[in-house]
């Protein structure tokens, strides 16, 4: 496509800087515009962005179901090429969004994967406490059950913005902020780790660069612990706990929401911890909780069947 690497890297930009995307966000935009872009150039459609029309962008969605694509994922494609074609029309660029009137696949809805209290708690157990390693992992556990943060938000707390509070202000999806909160048990072990766990590690790290770490989760070698060490140490303590093996850290964050639901949280009250902009994304939890009840209700009442 004519022009199109310029293109995108100015439609990269435009979410970087004034919708706060994150860089995970940003990869996902530029694969699924490339995919759109060699597709249109390899069967000849089109070779300018203007020439695109809505049965071309049709076009491209049946090429993906064909290739076995998740419905979700056309979905997300689809909706990367609507934005990027917002973004040419608002800049004159392109007459119209070819996009704008195409449908994507009607979805089916998906439950998201929690753990039940009783795994929950082998879980938060599964830590060695006698390692720096195992207070960093006890300490990430917990802080991400109390909170229901995001791994892009855990990894970017700093020993500042957790050191003897029990309020958390998160910068979140969009550069919004907002309140996180920490229980006793989240406090404590935060505390610990702080104390007996987090300088073992920072000692790993040259000396003219400890005093410049501020990041509260470390990796082994005393740097930044990255989303994907986040992602490999619950995956490696939800195996030995629960032997659970096909949900990740975002599990934490799901349950998080289920067990406040479960309890009577106020649905709203859930919403703003979440940092959900849309109370329809938080509802999908209330769907959790019935199928939650109608299992209690079944197992428990003398005449449920």
């Amino acid at each position: 496509m004519e022009g199109f690497a310029d293109l995108l890297e100015d439609f990269l930009t435009e979410l970087r800087d004034a919708r706060g995307a994150a860089p995970g966000t940003l990869a996902g935009y530029a694969d699924d515009l490339n995919q759109f872009s060699v597709f249109l150039s390899e069967h000849g459609i089109a070779s300018r962005w203007q020439e695109v029309r809505p049965a071309h962008v049709r076009r491209f969605l049946a090429h993906l179901h064909a290739g076995g694509y998740a419905r979700a994922s056309i979905a997300r494609k689809l909706s990367a090429v609507r934005s990027l074609y917002r973004f040419l029309f608002a800049r004159r660029l392109v007459s119209a969004n070819p996009a704008a009137g195409v449908t994507a696949p009607r979805q089916r809805p998906r439950l998201p994967r929690f753990l039940y209290q009783e795994d929950l708690v082998k879980l938060l157990a599964a830590p060695d406490p006698g390692t720096p390693l195992g207070l960093r992992d006890r300490a990430l556990l917990e802080v991400l059950y109390a909170t229901g943060l995001r791994v892009s938000e855990l990894v970017s707390l700093t020993v500042p913005q957790v050191e003897g509070v029990d309020e958390l202000r998160v910068l979140g999806k969009g550069g919004k902020e907002r309140l996180a909160l920490l229980g006793r048990p989240a406090r404590e072990a935060v505390a610990r780790y702080l104390e007996e766990g987090r300088p073992h590690l920072l000692a790993r790290r040259p000396p003219a660069e400890r005093a410049r770490e501020e990041r509260l989760l470390l990796n082994h070698r005393g740097g930044p612990l990255t989303d994907r060490g986040v992602r490999r140490v619950v995956h490696r303590h939800l195996l030995r706990a629960c032997a659970q093996h096909e949900i990740g850290p975002h599990a934490l964050r799901h349950t998080f929401a289920t067990h406040l639901l479960e309890a009577g949280a106020d649905l709203r009250a859930v919403q703003e911890l979440l940092g959900h902009s849309s109370l329809a994304t938080t509802q999908i939890y209330t769907h959790v909780t019935r199928g939650r009840l109608r299992e209690v209700y079944d197992r428990a009442h003398p005449r449920a069947r």
